[in-house]
């Protein structure tokens, strides 16, 4: 399997680089805080941009939000101005220097301070964050920065955390248990979905205290929390001291349906693929050789880290092209092949995508699809075909910038244009009896010529018009999951569907 460099990238690489963070406790000044975010912008995003204009277009927009003034260039200057009245003007720098731009940034955010009292108000973290989203939209709708809590929370969700093992949602009474993780603290000590957390560490959790709770919660692996838990079950209340774990949140769930493994992957983080192997491995003792097949439910799943996606894929295949990437930066042409993971029987496997289905979702669909391995059925997925870095930042914040496009393995990029099913359930309104209907008559799913079809990833029109033949969907309709089962478990219709694909997969199992 191909190497990924040292770049943190949703879809993301794993792994890390950045700047430095101010040494002692002294915040990181402006300064440095925009010249590391434009060097990387200079150096990784996907486009080479005239920075000097991004980053006078992105000034212009943050001020005039919050202090009705203008940022405008005036042939070798910067101006700030309120109506006809100029309040302070800057040599424009002569290069695309990032250190210079920074330095010009600084030095109009504090001018504006001097003539916008009330932006004083704002924290420098809330000012610093909206002049960066200001300057982001300037890029694409990907890029963006986060602040040094939100990158922590980032964090979490992408590496796993000290926790007890609970999602939870804001309720009258206090956190209420949403979800909880198997095998975590919280599973271990009995609490179930549906309960309700009052207090902790003996501070409450209702209203504009639960937002404090919920961070109370995370914390050093090992350390003791204490929590006040109302079980569903009763109104009774109870105490209960629990050791924070290190919780990975679970992305795949197993269920069997009548000889058919349903695996949902609801998205990709570093445990994703192992618990997959897990899962798979576990249907096979289960079914052994009466397994009629995988349904692998990628719809509604956002997406996540490069190299799950990748090590996903690998599970089903036993060689060939998974996915390359490709930008400006040098590191970011990559490609990445089966490398010999493959643990799933030779049973038939469909793939489930919809409009909800983006990023390394898309990744592993495409690649099944297009090695021949799975027949895709649902919707055109969301086609959200590119790679995003995370960089950390001097304030612990980091940058997300948009770095590759990605690209199936039969060469087409998927950036706005998604995975084309097989089988297309867009206008199927009859439970899918009408698309099974259709497959018994003989009738041919979406062409391959269709589902491989490439198009220029700016070309929207003729986007749309590939799109057309499946219009994305985002709900994931029960549908959906019956039609893939009767695919797996009836040979012949399987055969159907796959159309002239029909000797390829059948080599395949």
């Amino acid at each position: 399997m191909a190497a990924v460099p040292a770049l943190a990238a949703s879809l993301l690489v794993a792994g890390g680089c950045g700047h430095a963070s101010t040494a002692g406790d002294e915040p990181a000044s402006s300064r440095e805080l925009f010249a590391a975010a434009y060097e990387d912008i200079e150096s990784v995003y996907i486009s080479d941009v005239p920075l000097g204009e991004v980053v006078v277009a992105g000034l212009d927009d943050a001020l005039r939000d919050s202090g009705h003034i203008r940022v405008e260039r005036a042939g070798a200057e910067i101006e700030l101005t309120r109506g006809a009245d100029t309040l302070a003007s800057f040599d424009a720098p002569e290069t695309e220097s990032p250190a210079a731009w920074a330095a010009l940034t600084a030095g109009v955010l504090t001018a504006s301070e001097a003539h916008a009292p009330d932006a004083l108000s704002d924290s420098r973290a809330r000012r610093h964050g909206r002049v960066f989203a200001s300057i982001l939209d300037q890029l694409d709708r990907y890029s963006r920065y986060s602040g040094a809590l939100e990158a922590r929370d980032n964090r979490a969700r992408r590496d796993g955390f000290g926790g007890i093992g609970v999602r939870t949602d804001s309720g009258d009474a206090g956190l209420e248990v949403v979800s909880v993780v198997e095998g975590s603290p919280a599973a271990k000590a009995g609490i179930d979905s549906g309960a309700t957390i009052l207090a902790v560490n003996g501070e409450r959790a209702t209203g504009a205290a639960a937002e404090a709770a919920l961070e109370r919660l995370r914390g050093p692996v090992d350390d003791t929390v204490t929590i006040t838990v109302e079980r569903a079950e009763s109104d009774r209340r109870e105490t209960l001291q629990l050791a924070r774990a290190f919780v990975v949140p679970r992305t795949v769930s197993l269920t069997m349906r009548e000889g058919v493994a349903h695996l949902k992957i609801s998205g990709f983080n570093r445990d994703t693929a192992e618990t997959l192997r897990a899962k798979i491995r576990r249907a096979a003792a289960e079914t052994g050789d009466r397994l009629n097949g995988y349904v692998l439910d990628l719809r509604d799943n956002p997406g996540g880290l490069l190299d799950e996606a990748v090590d996903v894929a690998d599970l089903f295949l036993r060689e060939g092209r998974i996915v390359s990437t490709h930008g400006r930066h040098p590191d970011s042409h990559q490609y990445f092949d089966a490398g010999g993971s493959h643990v799933a029987t030779d049973a038939p496997v469909v793939v489930l995508v919809n409009g909800g289905s983006a990023s390394a979702a898309e990744i592993v669909a495409a690649a099944l699809q297009d090695a021949n391995r799975a027949l895709v059925v649902g919707t055109a997925s969301y086609g959200k075909g590119t790679i995003q870095t995370v960089l950390r930042l001097p304030n612990a914040g980091e940058l997300t910038l948009t770095w590759a496009r990605f690209h199936a393995p039969s060469g087409y990029a998927l950036s706005g244009r998604g995975v084309m099913p097989d089988v297309c359930t867009s206008r199927a309104a009859d439970g899918g009896a009408g698309v099974i209907r259709t497959l018994r008559q003989g009738n041919q799913p979406i062409p391959r010529t269709v589902v491989q079809r490439q198009v220029p990833h700016d070309d929207d029109a003729r986007i749309d018009a590939l799109r057309s033949h499946c219009p994305a969907r985002s709900a994931s309709r029960d549908a959906d999951l019956a039609i893939a089962v009767k695919l797996l478990q009836d040979r012949t219709l399987y055969r159907r569907a796959a159309g002239e694909r029909h000797a390829l997969l059948a080599r395949k199992r």
